[in-house]
């Protein structure tokens, strides 16, 4: 029996490569251990379906680390590894003219990975070449507010981890994404371009078609969504992936529709420089929004800073020394006291349970290191929730911000758009095991039904938390005291937070 399932697994794989052959070009052809770019002309001369139009298994539109990751992904799964890919983006990166300089600071475009995501990245064999540049573990996280009437400590301890999570920057995630698909046998051919149109085109089966078109070719055509770019070049594919951001120009085109809102908030970010090394992360909220540090290895670390729109703006324009000021009031006493003594009494109110304390628990709250000087750039962008109404439709699925967008006080985005990347890969491999084509809703829509719940979770819990802070009403504050202290000293509600938040544990958060 088992050698029944294994002849029609190859049986099947082997089937899906067919059409491939009859309409791969020599661009597509070439040694599969490489990535190959395709000059524009070399696509743009023939738009019918004949042989010399490029068709592929999947196409990307949008290479940055979450589509890297969806082609990582498929480079490593056994029935994955064998599709033809095509990945459209004019990213510099992913044509070999961008280089990590191990000299320079770190950029503050960085990403907090969590426990989940680094085993992801171990599975496909791109953490290791993480571990080649910046990065900095932390076990320890202190989250408290202005008020001065809580705070809680985590600590990874209290889980049994090593570490909470790992700040990388950006740039070193998608390098690391791309290192570990350079010698895998996945074919894939970047487009330095932009999408401009997409047709899906209707079954063949109700469809008329050419006359002088082959039987092959009229299968085909109803199998395959057509994408034309700005350079001129047109390919096809049977699947193709929306991993180009929040302004998702597939999401458009496909007709999704969205839900969500702008938040009267802008997001400072950028490097910070201590006297000593960091190895914790801190977040302290603020009456206009929270203000993070980040650990990014030595004594750098990174400041998410969330204001209104005109406190960015001032901030922005600040001289070095005045924003230094700033952030270090930020962190430390500014706004209102130090959370020494508690509202509620230092947590007396939960001492019946203090027998099953978790270590950290047991911690008094610390300052933050003194920043020292500003080490990068500031950037300043806009904030907003938004979520894609469907993930999927017939030859095309949504990943990452094309899907969702959601508030930066947990840095939960991009760990959701890795999780989308992996799960739609698995999906896909699920589809070839039975024979199934990729492109089809039935199989995409479970991709969605995995995906969806767990994202509209996390979005629910960080817009709630950007609402619960973002007031200063007395009750209100001394509720919030409250979570705090509950957040600290009962066990279970700690450790079920932070295996949440580690990505983890799965709905429902408390089990």
């Amino acid at each position: 029996m088992n050698r029944t399932i294994v002849r029609r697994l190859a049986a099947n794989a082997y089937a899906l490569r067919i059409p491939r052959k009859a309409f791969s070009s020599e661009a597509a052809a070439k040694a599969p251990s490489s990535i190959t770019a395709c000059p524009s002309h070399e696509h743009g001369e023939k738009q019918g379906l004949t042989n010399e139009v490029q068709q592929y298994d999947v196409a990307i539109v949008g290479g940055g680390m979450v589509g890297m990751a969806l082609a990582c992904s498929l480079a490593t799964i056994p029935l994955t590894k064998q599709l033809n890919v095509a990945i459209i983006d004019s990213h510099p990166a992913l044509q070999g003219k961008l280089f990590i300089k191990k000299e320079d600071p770190p950029d503050p475009r960085v990403s907090t990975v969590t426990p989940a995501t680094i085993s992801l990245f171990k599975d496909v064999g791109a953490w290791k070449h993480v571990l080649q540049h910046q990065h900095a573990f932390f076990d320890k996280m202190q989250v408290w507010d202005y008020t001065g009437l809580g705070y809680t400590r985590y600590d990874a301890r209290d889980i049994n981890k090593e570490a909470l999570g790992c700040v990388v920057e950006n740039k070193v995630l998608h390098h690391a994404l791309l290192s570990c698909i350079q010698n895998t046998e996945l074919q894939k051919t970047i487009y330095p371009s932009r999408l401009t149109s997409m047709t899906i085109h209707p079954s063949s089966s109700s469809t008329r078609v050419d006359s002088t078109l082959s039987t092959t070719e009229m299968h085909n055509w109803g199998n395959l969504a057509k994408l034309e770019l700005s350079d001129g070049s047109s390919l096809y594919a049977k699947l193709v992936v929306g991993s180009d951001g929040g302004k998702s120009h597939v999401r458009e085109l496909a007709g999704f529709k969205t839900t969500g809102w702008s938040y009267p908030q802008n997001a400072i970010i950028c490097t910070v420089e201590h006297a000593v090394e960091n190895h914790c992360a801190w977040q302290r909220f603020l009456p206009a929004g929270p203000i993070a540090l980040l650990p990014i290895g030595d004594n750098f670390s990174n400041i998410v800073w969330t204001m209104s729109p005109q406190e960015a703006s001032e901030c922005n324009s600040m001289n070095e020394d005045d924003f230094v000021k700033a952030v270090n009031h930020a962190l430390d006493n500014g706004y209102g006291p130090h959370p020494n003594s508690s509202l509620l009494g230092n947590g007396d109110m939960f001492s019946w349970l203090r027998a099953n304390a978790t270590s950290s628990a047991k911690e008094s709250f610390q300052v933050p290191p003194k920043v020292t000087k500003v080490a990068s750039a500031r950037m300043a962008f806009p904030l907003s929730l938004k979520h894609a109404n469907d993930y999927a439709s017939r030859r095309v699925a949504l990943i990452g911000d094309a899907a969702h967008t959601v508030h930066p006080l947990a840095g939960q985005g991009v760990n959701l758009g890795f999780g989308d990347a992996f799960a739609l890969a698995r999906v896909i491999a699920e589809g070839i095991a039975v024979g199934t084509d990729i492109g089809e809703v039935s199989l995409l829509k479970k991709y969605e039904a995995e995906r969806k719940p767990a994202n509209i979770m996390m979005m629910a819990v960080l817009d709630g938390f950007q609402k619960a802070y973002s007031i200063d009403f007395g009750p209100l504050n001394i509720l919030r005291a409250a979570a705090f202290n509950g957040a600290h000293y009962i066990s279970p509600l700690k450790r079920g937070i932070i295996s949440y938040a580690s990505g983890e544990q799965k709905l429902p958060l408390f089990s």
